[in-house]
């Protein structure tokens, strides 16, 4: 056998591979690092994912190789704050990785090959800035796709941002209200514009349901409240929320797919498979995917255990605002603890990342 047949046959053994040759289950990365995301599409990846904490992590892991292009653009914008050259820095590494990623964006005509820019998470609460953002970010690249939060401000926001041709990755979202206020969003922006002749053969919106997040919220109610349930429960949170609101999107025909994001265990993975969905776990997880023994067959429909849900309707109430329809109104979205946990951890990434940036601006003397 040749090295690339050698080759060829090991990438098969992969079940990331497989299940992007076999099923309807797409592979994004959960990363913009250049080297992780060419792993990914080693084993099929065509899309990936980004976010402030992510853009920080890949600074920290590979500053050799960042540290010089934030000293250049320190040169060539030399009244830029750091907060701007921060920025700056996220436009970089996003078009670097948005190449890498064109050849499977021309192949789907735009479903996938996207990568993932997350708009600043300080415009949290101003729809305007959401969406002027959002365009400047669908600029850079025709394989850009936005990130917004499911917020009562982002989601309106998502509408018009869709309404201006962009590409949009609803994020911070963890709930079924969440997930279906977004699709109803994303449905008015591309209506408005079909209703005014307006192209969105190549738009490719995708919500986000940050599944492991859910599920640590949860383990943090059952600390707060001194609750115990059976071990492995909690795992079954997130997968049940995404189970649920992806037979509605198909039921409703909405235009927009699910992706599974925030891998706490490999069901964020194995639960989803045969959807058409995406499922976008760090490479570290993919790795780990890869070198498993879990198969890959259809488990998308498969319902999560009655008395699992049970016992989560039991002792969890966000566990039932998170998995009813009408469990959280626009409002409530932005005070659910999924969310204030998460948009924290955003805006304290941003932060540092500023402070990275800083240091080497104003480095200490010698």
């Amino acid at each position: 056998m040749s090295a690339s047949n050698e080759g060829t046959a090991r990438q098969w053994k992969s079940p990331l591979y497989e299940m992007t040759q076999t099923t309807p289950t797409v592979l994004w990365n959960d990363s913009a690092a250049i080297s992780e995301l060419t792993y990914s599409i080693e084993h099929g990846a065509v899309g990936a994912t980004c976010n402030p904490v992510i853009v920080l992590d890949v600074l920290k892991k590979d500053m050799a190789t960042w540290k010089p292009e934030v000293a250049r653009l320190i040169a060539q914008h030399p009244s830029a704050t750091e907060d701007q050259i921060a920025w700056m820095l996220v436009d970089l590494l996003s078009v670097r990785a948005a190449e890498l990623l064109m050849p499977a964006f021309e192949q789907h005509k735009g479903r996938n090959g996207r990568l993932s820019v997350q708009t600043d998470p300080r415009f949290f609460c101003n729809k305007d800035a959401l969406v002027e953002q959002a365009v400047h970010f669908s600029t850079l690249a025709p394989n850009i796709i936005v990130k917004i939060p499911a917020t009562s401000v982002g989601i309106p926001a998502m509408e018009e941002a869709t309404y201006r041709g962009v590409s949009i990755n609803a994020t911070v979202s963890f709930t079924l209200p969440q997930a279906l206020a977004v699709a109803e969003a994303i449905e008015r922006g591309l209506k408005r514009r079909e209703k005014e002749g307006k192209d969105i053969s190549t738009m490719g919106p995708v919500c986000t349901i940050m599944v492991g997040r859910l599920d640590d919220w949860l383990r943090t109610c059952t600390q707060k409240e001194g609750t115990i349930t059976d071990p492995g429960y909690l795992e079954w949170a997130g997968v049940a929320v995404f189970k649920k609101a992806y037979a509605i999107y198909q039921e409703r025909g909405y235009r927009l797919r699910l992706l599974s994001a925030a891998f706490r265990n490999h069901m964020h993975w194995s639960e989803f498979i045969g959807g058409d969905v995406v499922i976008s776990p760090p490479c570290g997880w993919q790795k780990r995917i890869n070198a498993s023994d879990i198969t890959v067959e259809n488990r998308i429909a498969k319902p999560v255990a009655p008395h699992i849900l049970a016992a989560l309707t039991k002792l969890y109430p966000d566990f039932v605002r998170a998995y009813s329809e009408d469990g959280l109104t626009l409002a409530e979205m932005d005070r659910f603890g999924s969310t204030v946990v998460t948009l924290r951890q955003f805006l304290a990434a941003g932060a540092e990342l500023n402070a990275i940036i800083r240091e080497i601006m104003v480095p200490p003397m010698a």
